[in-house]
């Protein structure tokens, strides 16, 4: 198969043995109708180059890739919402290839819906378009505003009907293929310490510093636990200041570069809400958007105590003590980010970020998340716009005031981002549940994808405007 000279394979996962993963092969499916390829995100490993047809035969058969030894389903266990469960694994994805990219981080291709696998259990290993086209969106919407993910690379319809429970049945099916950093869980630890083999953690620990955070010494797992903490508490920072709820943050859910994978019941908070849980079966509200940081610090001691095998309790618990300050710097961060100004030292930087959270919780359903993001962005630069914009009457108030203060205090970063086509316009680009419903339903009713490739277009602008 044709590849471009970017194209550089570095299979490190499947060097590892058939103890971390299983050899599988893909379903045969009826159809492969291309929907979606991300060209872009392609080109940073040498894919863009593909024929329609090639594309085909990489992502929809799984045609090895050059260099590449062919699929292998990951074993990895996890807590589900708490609860230990041993039998998790790939059970409708695998690990399809892995290489570099043209920033030198090593990548993975992985699958969603690519067949049964030794893990299925009693699923069928298929995911269904709706879910593809969810997965598509929160990824795109997620990489404009900043949040380290995974990015859809390819989605192919594949002709089956699918039986769901939740959800009107029989419905279509697809396969997806992302593009993201690593696929190794903290899940992919547990399973290791469930059997008491020190031996795979070590090995894990080496693979994982070695290859994704390089300035840790060899053998030092507080260290690393030190970097993953770091990484995570990024994330979650992120993910607050996108308005972002991933609705399912189990521990086979969260990987050690601290990038966000896995799609499912995800939302975006319309307003201000800190108990809005995004999946349905969340009853008690242990994912909910202000709960995410202390779900990912669950986590993260989770992880610690699986390298409790390797390591002394005191170094690892002052790695894991580290999530909470970093958390803070880095939602202040975030939250400079999204609003495109800089930093002015920790005090200034606290007073923004205090003063943003008590106008978004004082505006309650008033104001939306995503346009005061759009309205105030490079603070006093766009002054004369947001006064000026459909909503002007809600920019007064105390609140509103204290935000103002705090806000122009901060120099604008690179204000020339304003003219950029993207903020003439009156409206930001949001992701919620209705526009998300609408784009399927047209899908659905009458094979109408244009909806769903003029919104990645725009939030393509977008990114490309925060940028």
């Amino acid at each position: 198969m044709p590849v471009g000279p970017a194209y550089r394979p570095e299979p490190h996962f499947f060097d590892l043995g058939d103890e971390y993963g299983d050899a599988v092969r893909p379903a045969d499916f009826p159809e492969t109708i291309l929907r979606v390829r991300n060209d872009r995100a392609a080109a940073t490993v040498g894919l863009d180059g593909l024929t329609d047809a090639e594309w085909i035969t990489a992502f929809g058969r799984f045609q090895p890739l050059p260099g590449q030894p062919g699929p292998m389903a990951m074993r990895y266990h996890g807590h589900q919402f708490r609860t230990y469960n041993p039998d998790l694994g790939d059970g409708r994805g695998f690990l399809a290839a892995q290489m570099r990219a043209d920033d030198g981080r090593l990548l993975d291709l992985g699958t969603k819906g690519s067949g049964t696998t030794p893990w299925s259990r009693s699923g069928d290993g298929r995911l269904t378009l709706k879910g593809g086209v969810r997965e598509v969106l929160a990824a795109a919407m997620l990489e404009a505003q900043g949040v380290p993910t995974s990015r859809a690379l390819s989605l192919i319809e594949t002709g089956e009907p699918l039986e769901r429970g939740d959800e009107p049945s029989p419905t279509r099916s697809a396969v997806l293929v992302r593009l993201q950093h690593s696929h190794v869980r903290f899940g992919t630890f547990q399973r290791a310490a469930f059997f008491g083999r020190v031996d795979q953690i070590e090995t894990l620990v080496e693979h994982v510093r070695a290859l994704y955070h390089p300035t840790v010494a060899a053998g030092d797992a507080p260290g690393l636990l030190a970097a993953i903490v770091a990484a995570s508490a990024r994330l979650t920072a992120r993910w607050i200041a996108a308005g972002f709820v991933h609705g399912v943050l189990n521990t086979d859910n969260l990987n050690v570069t601290g990038e966000s994978f896995d799609y499912g019941p995800w939302r975006f908070l319309p307003s201000y809400e800190p108990g809005f849980t995004a999946a349905y079966f969340d009853s008690t509200g242990l994912y909910a958007f202000a709960r995410q940081p202390e779900a990912v610090f669950w986590n993260l001691t989770q992880l610690a105590g699986c390298l409790k095998l390797v390591a002394g309790v005191e170094p690892l618990t002052e790695a894991l003590n580290g999530f909470g300050p970093a958390y803070i710097r880095e939602l202040r961060t975030a939250f400079l980010d999204r609003l495109g100004v800089k930093s002015l030292g920790e005090a200034a930087d606290q007073r923004l970020l205090d003063a943003t959270l008590a106008l978004l919780r004082e505006k309650g359903e008033s104001i939306r998340w995503e346009p005061l993001f759009h309205d105030w962005f490079a603070g006093f630069s766009s002054s004369a716009r947001a006064l000026a914009g459909p909503r002007a009457g809600q920019w007064q108030g105390e609140a509103f005031d204290a935000f103002r203060f705090a806000l122009f205090e901060h120099e604008p970063d690179r204000p020339e981002r304003l003219e950029h086509p993207a903020f003439a316009r009156p409206d930001p680009e949001e992701m919620l549940i209705g526009e998300v419903e609408a784009i399927w339903a047209a899908i659905d009713a009458t094979d109408d994808w244009s909806p769903l490739h003029e919104k990645l277009a725009r939030l393509e602008a977008t990114r490309a405007a925060r940028a």
